[in-house]
């Protein structure tokens, strides 16, 4: 296939591949009216509404996508391993998954549609610099009263509580994970299709999943252990992206202090007791952190 790209159109909207694929089964829902095709996940993901107006997001493996460099059967069974996922942790804060099928050799797992706008949007960053006047979704929140803040923060530990009861662990947990409605100031979790269950060991080394905005230490180190603790820095790590104000890299190792450094408190927009409730869990010593979501929760309540 080379370095080819084709063109698709499904019901007037465009969108790009390496080869041409049938996607016809999407008729049974209805119309497609956007389509997500710069994901690196091997999955191209489509929104489609019925003549009811009911609305879906259909995410389909076994297409060949631009951005992934892997296998489409390497795709097709990562995705086939999130029905068990999205069914074991369904939640209120994250989005609903209704079914899952097959056409000729495509994967694909039907969700309930929910509105709002990924705050981590990678694929319009060229656009928001050729247009700086307009905000960004993470822009956007980062504008949010407190209070909104607040709420989400603690939707947020609320549902990665739920994930640790359950016995997941949040593998690449970002805020590209999150949606946010800003007309119904409402958060959906809309990706985590990479949550694993049990014992969870790094076994990949330096490249672990997940940005290096958020991993934890033990998440570049070969072998490491992989457990609530690891929950707890992710979360920790996602507050101090979502509630601060930052530009670059956010997480500076200080060696001496033995802990990440996110922003300066200077730079973080909520309480001063929040803060070091934040930080205490983005230490870089596991044993360090709160031992579990749950207590890094109950400390973060305890300061509203």
């Amino acid at each position: 296939m080379g370095n080819d790209i084709v063109v698709q159109e499904l019901d007037g909207v465009e969108f790009k591949l390496k080869a041409k694929e049938d996607f016809s089964f999407l008729e049974q829902f209805g119309k497609v009216f956007c389509v997500f095709d710069q994901n690196d996940s091997g999955n191209i993901s489509f929104g489609v509404i019925n003549d009811n107006q009911e609305k879906f997001f259909i995410k389909v493996a076994g297409a060949h996508t631009l951005e992934f460099s892997g296998s489409t059967s390497e795709a097709i069974e990562r995705l086939k391993n999130t029905v068990s996922i999205y069914s074991d942790l369904k939640h209120p804060s994250l989005i609903e998954m209704i079914s899952s099928g097959t056409h000729q050799q495509l994967f694909y797992v039907v969700f309930l549609w929910a509105e709002g706008d990924c705050l981590y949007d990678h694929w319009n960053f060229d656009f928001y610099q050729d247009y700086p006047e307009v905000k960004s979704p993470k822009k956007k929140f980062a504008q949010l009263p407190e209070e909104e803040k607040i709420n989400t923060s603690k939707k947020l530990l609320d549902f990665m509580a739920f994930v640790e009861s359950k016995s997941y662990v949040a593998v690449d947990f970002y805020d590209g994970s999150i949606m946010y409605d800003f007309e119904k100031n409402q958060l959906t979790i809309c990706d985590i299709d990479l949550f694993k269950k049990g014992k969870v060991i790094n076994d990949i080394g330096t490249d672990y999943w997940g940005t290096k905005r958020m991993k934890a230490p033990e998440e570049y180190q070969f072998g490491a252990v992989i457990d609530s603790r690891t929950n707890v820095f992710t979360v920790g790590a996602l507050f101090f992206n979502l509630y601060g104000n930052f530009s670059g890299e956010l997480l500076k190792k200080i060696n001496t202090e033995n802990r990440f450094i996110p922003l300066r408190e200077d730079d973080w927009t909520l309480s001063s007791d929040l803060y070091d409730v934040a930080l205490q869990a983005v230490k870089l010593n596991p044993e360090k952190r709160y031992p579990t979501v749950k207590s890094f929760r109950d400390a973060w309540y305890s300061k509203n």
